[in-house]
């Protein structure tokens, strides 16, 4: 891997309590902190949380903060950058603003991703958007002001990363392994067939386990990717109550899922 997120979607920081994501934060910075980058999951509803989790991050060797705008309130264009100059503030850590539309029902533009581009401690753009068109619109508008990750490791990904380069992509629980590191490494060595090889294994895991706009077809997106690692005979363990596992008539597709790329 290239770096990791530590409480991001898949890592299921909505179960967790404060107390936890701290806790995680401590124990994956001691272990992993001066071997890798690390990302913290920190999106909460206040700006407050966001900072108080920022700290705890930073002080375990973390080298940025993930921020969603807030879940469930669906704040307005200037109540999200409200939001994200609050925490640059009196943030230790850089932001990379996550623009989630699954998890917080706004699917921000880019005229707004300009706006918090212009935010001091605004580093970097995860852009999940399920549109294409609006992943491309960002990335032309601010990969020159901040680095913007989210490219697609299929045809399209491939060739706007040929073509204008790029910085990467979040996500995936790692679930397979490293054939999302070895996309971009065989990219980087001009080894183009490999890395399309490496997309088409991505591509399965989305198009077999998700929808077009990136929602669970058996479940929550956190209970269908350990359900993924559990399947591998990795410690992907179980989702928290109110969330269900995947139920066991689904388990068969994704282990097909996983015969399909190689992983078993």
């Amino acid at each position: 891997m290239h770096g990791l997120v530590i409480a991001g979607t898949t890592g299921e920081w909505t179960s967790l309590s404060p107390a936890e994501r701290k806790q995680l934060f401590a124990a994956a910075g001691d272990q992993l902190g001066k071997r890798l980058p690390l990302i913290a999951g920190c999106s909460a509803f206040t700006a407050s949380e966001v900072v108080e989790f920022a700290e705890a991050a930073a002080a375990h060797h973390f080298e940025g903060v993930l921020v969603t705008p807030p879940p469930y309130l669906r704040p307005n264009a200037d109540e999200i950058v409200d939001f994200y100059t609050d925490i640059s503030k009196r943030t230790p850590l850089p932001i990379c603003v996550y623009n989630w539309p699954p998890g917080t029902a706004i699917d921000m533009p880019v005229e707004l991703l300009e706006r918090l581009a212009d935010i001091e401690n605004v580093v970097a753009i995860k852009q999940s958007t399920s549109d294409l068109r609006s992943f491309v619109g960002t990335f032309f508008a601010l990969n020159e002001k901040v680095r913007v990750f989210g490219h697609s490791m299929d045809e399209h990904g491939l060739a706007l990363l040929q073509a204008r380069g790029g910085d990467g992509t979040m996500g995936a629980g790692a679930v397979l392994g490293r054939v999302h590191p070895d996309f971009y490494n065989h990219l980087w060595a001009g080894e183009i067939d490999a890395a399309r090889a490496c997309g088409v294994k991505d591509r399965m895991i989305l198009d077999h386990w998700y929808t077009r706009e990136l929602v669970g077809r058996f479940g929550s997106g956190p209970a269908v990717l350990k359900a993924g690692l559990n399947v591998q005979g990795l410690p992907g363990g179980f989702v928290r109550r109110p969330l269900r596992d995947v139920a066991e008539e689904h388990i068969a597709t994704i282990r097909e899922t996983l015969v399909a790329a190689g992983r078993l």
